[in-house]
């Protein structure tokens, strides 16, 4: 029973160490992260007028029809496995009308 006697105690103070100790760290983390200067890829995401980089018209043509492409695919895909589930499970690809 004496066991039982100092563990709220040590949760407790477990507790608050680990959070005062992990707070402290978090903080030195946090502003040693500020003070590094930023990285090429950081600079071109704030200043928008250097090495900012913009789709042209025609590679968003050809995004557009890759992506088409894979749709068309992925619905005759779809379309295969309807065909071959229909005759598994006795069903039509109607829906039953109801009375």
């Amino acid at each position: 029973m004496s066991q039982r006697d100092g563990f709220a105690a040590g949760f407790f103070l477990g507790a608050i160490v680990g959070g005062a100790v992990g707070g402290v760290l978090g903080a030195v983390v946090a502003t040693r992260r500020q003070s590094q200067e930023p990285s090429q890829d950081d600079r071109s995401l704030l200043s928008p007028g250097q090495g900012a980089k913009f789709e042209t018209e025609e590679s968003m043509e050809r995004a557009r029809r890759r992506l088409e492409d894979k749709i068309a695919q992925l619905n005759s895909a779809i379309d295969d496995v309807r065909q071959q589930l229909d005759p598994n499970n006795g069903s039509s690809s109607q829906p039953e009308e109801l009375p």
